[in-house]
């Protein structure tokens, strides 16, 4: 019976991870605000972070593929910590006192209306971020036990789905009424374009993610000498 390849993974020892990790929040904490905006083209109904949060899970299929579960768990509860702290900046931005004039109180109402309904988004987002990311990377790291180096486009497209559809099914009802959705025709069709468009984003840029997983895997010495040491044992 064959067998297949161990599994490797890279350490932490060099730039690569900070840099995934510093997008991958920035990107995270970025959709918080835009999702504060509902947007319609014709019959699909969308938020304005939609361009923006699939990008997310790719990186996060990065990290899971190169440095394994336990880094991306890391990863996903440090963004998770990074978006609650932006929030509570948020808050404190809104209730500090302005200047006592028109210009102010303009600037005033404009914050409260933009930056106001974010912690609510950030609770949904937060929780469906923690739950749909860690399915995805758990399903990642558990195939790559079974397959090794090998399918890895198996991988990314079977993670996707599932991660994706526990992430769009808590955020989308969570932030549902915040941006002004009241039906459950409106919350379905949420639902849905959510769902659909981020994982038809993940697997068109399945290829790319390919790319960069494997000029990354290159370039991360811990993670050629893992590969080396098996070679050798």
């Amino acid at each position: 019976m064959k067998t297949s390849a161990p599994a490797h993974y890279a350490s932490l020892g060099s730039r690569y991870f900070g840099i995934l990790l510093a997008v991958m929040a920035v990107i995270v904490v970025l959709s918080g605000i835009g999702a504060v905006k509902g947007v319609q083209f014709g019959p699909i109904i969308t938020d304005g972070g939609f361009f923006l949060f699939p990008f997310a899970y790719i990186l996060g299929d990065v990290v899971s593929e190169i440095y394994g579960f336990k880094v991306a768990r890391r990863a996903v509860f440090t963004c998770f910590a990074l978006s609650l702290f932006s929030s509570l900046c948020y808050w404190i931005i809104i209730i500090l006192p302005g200047f006592d004039d028109d210009f102010g109180h303009t600037r005033q109402a404009a914050l409260e209306n933009v930056l106001g309904p974010i912690p609510l988004l950030v609770m949904g987002s937060l929780i469906a971020f923690l739950a749909g990311q860690l399915t995805n990377s758990f399903i990642m790291s558990r195939l790559k036990a079974r397959q090794g180096e090998r399918r890895l486009w198996v991988r990314l497209l079977s993670s996707s789905g599932a991660g994706e559809l526990i992430d769009t099914l808590i955020f989308c009802t969570v932030a549902a009424p915040v941006i002004g959705i009241t039906d459950v025709g409106g919350w379905a069709n949420y639902v849905i374009v959510g769902f659909v468009y981020k994982v038809a984003v993940q697997y068109l840029f399945v290829p790319v993610t390919a790319v960069v997983i494997a000029w990354i895997k290159k370039r991360e010495p811990s993670y050629g000498q893992s590969v080396a040491e098996s070679v050798s044992v």
